[in-house]
């Protein structure tokens, strides 16, 4: 009855807040999540092991979700100190699954690391886990990860949307691996790619166990301008488009990320605009570590996603006491010149303006990239010619690790067609 009443006050909530309220309660029993589910073994030998957890109900029946699972040990590596390990919660995009692989990297490199299918399925372990005929439906899962589940269910009850069951099975995930003997409880984080990044943004805001976050692409806004714009603006009665905006969008939640973010996203994402992303990284309260690692035409896959090492620099500073990636201010345009401050743990190798002066969509502009100078702790560069629509820096450390001041607009930004 408790929890009923506190779905029917978020859903009034959700009706008369602004556009950047705090729910003042959520759809899920976060206490209730923050307790180890169920879980069984299908595979406990193995390099990369596999299991089923317990997820929320759904359809009247109970659920399993799926999950690899593997850290040094499992590798052949002697692990003999119990909670020593810093842990990782891994989060798929809207195309893909629990990946064997890249839980095996954060495993390599010294993590113990989860990675829970979103999609009512399990992978079958032969061929791309990325293309469903690879994967198999649970006949106990959840919800489908279609568009239809995601915007399609937006006037069935709470606990039958994807949203709900998604967020959910990510914390359950964390609960679950902060359980294990050799892991660590105070050295966890989550990334996630795509829609994964999306939930690692709302998971961020409710779950704040995690001590680093870092959605790659995914981020708030999508209303304001995604490729799913036309659910919003063509397919969603005005009620729906504010019901959905408010219950699963994670501007929502972003203002209640307490711990160091970073967020990863490209120039031309065809998904998440720059824009979008960076009304996200704005969001965030700004006593909040936050950091940004922007790339121009920076593909959009899950092997891309998962490939910047700036994601594990950046909770390695964290959780592993490694050097912290650099951090660039706002870019000031001084005269001739535009100049950003900035503070380096380890020594700036080189540096570049990005601008852009084409009249093309927010994800389709030809950007331009000129060298900077490094000058004590202020990159320096020709100020963007007049016209530009747009500009940030990019910094390069002796790593080779990129980070990114802020994206400034000349002009407020207006959606993609």
């Amino acid at each position: 009855m408790i929890r009923r009443i506190a779905i029917v006050l978020l859903v009034f909530a959700s009706l008369v807040s602004n556009a950047h309220a705090i729910p003042p309660a959520t759809p899920w029993d976060i206490a209730e999540l923050d307790k180890v589910p169920q879980f069984e073994w299908i595979d406990a030998d193995g390099p990369v092991r596999s299991l089923f957890y317990a997820g929320e109900p759904y359809q009247g029946h109970a659920t399993r979700v799926f999950a690899y699972y593997a850290d040094p040990s499992t590798l052949g590596n002697h692990v003999d100190k119990p909670h020593m390990l810093p842990a990782v919660v891994l989060v798929h995009g809207g195309g893909g699954s629990a990946f064997r692989e890249w839980v095996e990297l954060w495993a390599k490199h010294g993590y113990a690391a989860i990675a829970m299918d979103l999609g009512g399925m399990m992978p079958l372990g032969t061929g791309d886990a990325n293309d469903r005929k690879n994967r198999a439906a649970l006949p106990d899962g959840g919800p489908d990860q279609t568009d239809a589940e995601k915007f399609g269910a937006i006037d069935k009850p709470l606990t039958e949307q994807w949203e709900y069951h998604a967020v959910a099975n990510v914390i359950r995930a964390h609960s679950l691996i902060r359980s294990f003997d050799l892991v660590d409880t105070d050295r966890t984080a989550v990334t996630g790619i795509s829609w994964g990044g999306y939930l690692t943004c709302i998971v961020a805001g409710v779950d704040a166990r995690f001590k680093a976050a870092v959605p790659v692409y995914g981020c708030g806004y999508l209303h304001e301008n995604s490729v799913w714009l036309p659910w919003f603006n063509q397919k969603f009665t005005p009620q729906q488009r504010d019901k959905w905006v408010n219950l699963w969008d994670p501007s929502r939640y972003l203002p209640a990320v307490s711990m160091p973010i970073l967020f990863v996203d490209g120039t031309n994402d065809f998904a998440y605009p720059l824009d979008s992303l960076m009304k996200s990284v704005h969001t965030v309260p700004r006593e909040t570590y936050r950091n940004v690692r922007v790339t121009v035409n920076m593909p959009h896959s899950h092997p891309a996603g998962w490939a910047p090492p700036e994601i594990a620099r950046f909770i390695d500073a964290r959780l592993m006491h490694g050097p912290d990636l650099a951090k660039l201010d706002a870019p000031v345009v001084m005269g001739q010149q535009i100049t950003c401050k900035f503070t380096a743990p380890l020594p700036l190798t080189s540096a570049v303006l990005n601008y852009t002066i084409d009249d093309a969509a927010m994800n389709k502009h030809k950007w331009i990239t000129v060298p900077a100078t490094i000058e004590g702790d202020h990159l320096t560069a020709p100020a963007p010619p007049a016209g530009a629509k747009m500009w940030f820096f990019n910094a390069t450390d002796q790593r080779g690790d990129i980070v990114s001041s802020e994206a400034i607009f000349a002009d407020p930004p207006t959606t993609s067609p």
